[in-house]
């Protein structure tokens, strides 16, 4: 069965090959240049051959994606100037997820799951605390102890700050400075709602991978309205879920089509201030992730955005409408126009300036995987409804959802906060028993020393002489006296006559 995605039409249609799908992609251009209709129109199409695909919806108008589209006088002059004779409008299979928990099934991960790395990017740690903060990490590794939400991080922190000395010569200088900072960084990311997404049941990204009844794969809307505004979190969480993707699948080398697609909107903040550690982890993901069956596609305003390691590795790309307003806006049409198979019928930095709404210069991967010459064609319509969907609606997928109960309530097991919070309480214990004998043994001691007064002889004090006593004693000293002088006088006195 030919399962070519059919994505737009210039002089020719032009087609995603599902083999090569695998290789990503690129989706570019201005604001309101026709980005969000280019993805709406690919996922659609992925699940349409059986493809799961995972999306990010920062406006809400990806939402409709679970609705039959809507005709309207622009719609039916697109389908009429394009020739789709065949065009019907239709609804996808979808399953909402939110962060938050509010607009879709909760999605968390836990802090272990995170790791130190991802951890330190979304708290904006310096070196020197990123340092601090993997080595909590192994502490509590070596201490078999799980890291599953913020309160197990901060309990660890602070048993490691109050230890630090005992650490120092195994695992190095713990700045308790390092602490503190971690600390407060902790608090801005809990005001974030950073808590509700760290904690348990942590989402199984095999459940993004699912196919309806019909066969069709399971298009996933991650709610991003009040995640984007936080966009380290929003940033973390997609290079956290690319990075478990690549971690849990199994090789599959190059299938038929993919396992599953995920478009990532606002891709540039993924990059923004991202460590050179990171960049380097981001670069593997990528570059090994296909292998997994797994299609990568950013979505952003500007080529230039991506950086070059990763650039080099999307190889089916849809450049819409750029604007020469600034210096950097002509560096990146430039950009854009020099990484295209170039064609002979017209400047390519030229048409970029000049295509309308809905246009793009477009080129995919052909069956040898070498990319097409570059070719200017109108996206085809989408055929759900382009639009948010209202909250009952919503409300009434999510309700149906397979994943419902699986997800909805936290689960709060024994971790390290449970484990140090015993082993406060069993400290404390002790130190009130220690306390306890070390003073009984002193009353002991007291009581000890009590019986013994009560059993020694009482010394009588000398008695005064009486008056005859004192009157002997007087004239005994006198006899005394008189008799010793007397001896000494006759002594000298035969020496004398001598």
């Amino acid at each position: 069965m030919d399962n070519k995605l059919y994505i737009a039409k210039g002089e020719n249609p032009l087609y995603l090959l599902p083999q090569m799908a695998n290789r990503h992609g690129l989706i570019t251009g201005a604001t309101g240049t026709g980005k969000t209709v280019t993805l709406k129109v690919i996922a659609e199409s992925f699940s349409a051959i059986g493809t799961p695909v995972f999306l990010t919806d920062i406006k809400g108008d990806l939402a409709g994606l679970c609705s039959p589209g809507l005709s309207n006088v622009k719609l039916e002059e697109r389908i009429s100037a394009l020739g789709l004779s065949d065009f019907n409008y239709q609804a996808f299979p979808v399953e909402y997820w939110d962060v938050f928990g509010q607009q879709g099934l909760p999605v968390r991960t836990t802090i272990s799951e995170m790791g130190p790395l991802l951890l330190s990017r979304l708290l904006n740690l310096n070196d020197v605390q990123t340092g601090v903060l993997n080595l909590v990490f192994r502490i509590a590794d070596d201490m078999h102890l799980l890291l599953l939400d913020l309160k197990d991080l901060r309990s660890m922190l602070v048993y490691v700050a109050e230890h630090a000395s005992d650490y120092t010569v195994q695992y190095g200088t713990i700045s308790k400075q390092s602490i503190g900072a971690i600390q407060r960084a902790l608090l801005v990311l809990e005001e974030q709602g950073g808590d509700l997404f760290f904690g348990e049941p942590a989402v199984d990204v095999r459940d993004f991978m699912r196919t309806d009844p019909n066969g069709m794969g399971m298009i996933n809307i991650l709610a991003c309205d009040r995640l984007f505004q936080s966009p380290a979190l929003y940033s973390t969480f997609l290079l956290w879920l690319l990075s478990e993707l690549f971690e849990e699948l199994p090789e599959v080398g190059d299938p038929d089509k993919p396992r599953i697609v995920f478009f990532f909107d606002e891709a540039h903040l993924l990059f923004e201030d991202a460590p050179d550690v990171l960049m380097d982890r981001i670069e593997q993901v990528v570059r090994l992730v296909r292998s997994k069956g797994v299609g990568v596609y950013f979505v952003t305003q500007n080529p230039i955005d991506i950086p070059d390691k990763i650039l080099g590795q999307l190889g089916n790309r849809v450049q819409h409408a750029l604007r020469a307003y600034t210096p950097r806006d002509q560096k990146a049409i430039k950009a854009a126009a020099e990484t295209f198979r170039q064609n002979p019928n017209y400047a390519v930095d030229r048409v970029i300036t000049e295509l309308a709404v809905g246009e793009a210069l477009v080129s995919f991967l052909d069956e040898k995987g070498r990319p097409s010459v570059v070719e200017r064609a109108f996206i085809l319509p989408p055929r759900s409804l382009m639009g948010p969907i209202d909250p009952v609606t919503r409300q009434g997928m999510i309700n149906g959802s397979a994943y419902r109960g699986k997800y909805e309530q936290s689960v709060d097991r024994e971790s390290a906060y449970e484990y140090l919070q015993q082993k406060y309480a069993r400290e404390q214990a002790d130190a009130r028993e220690a306390a306890e004998a070390k003073q009984e043994e002193k009353a002991r001691k007291a009581r000890a020393r009590d019986r013994d007064d009560d059993y020694r002889p009482t010394r009588r004090g000398r008695q005064p002489d009486s008056a005859l006593e004192k009157m002997g004693k007087t004239a005994i000293n006198t006899l005394g006296t008189s008799f010793t002088r007397q001896l000494v006088r006759g002594l000298l006195g035969s020496l004398l006559k001598k």
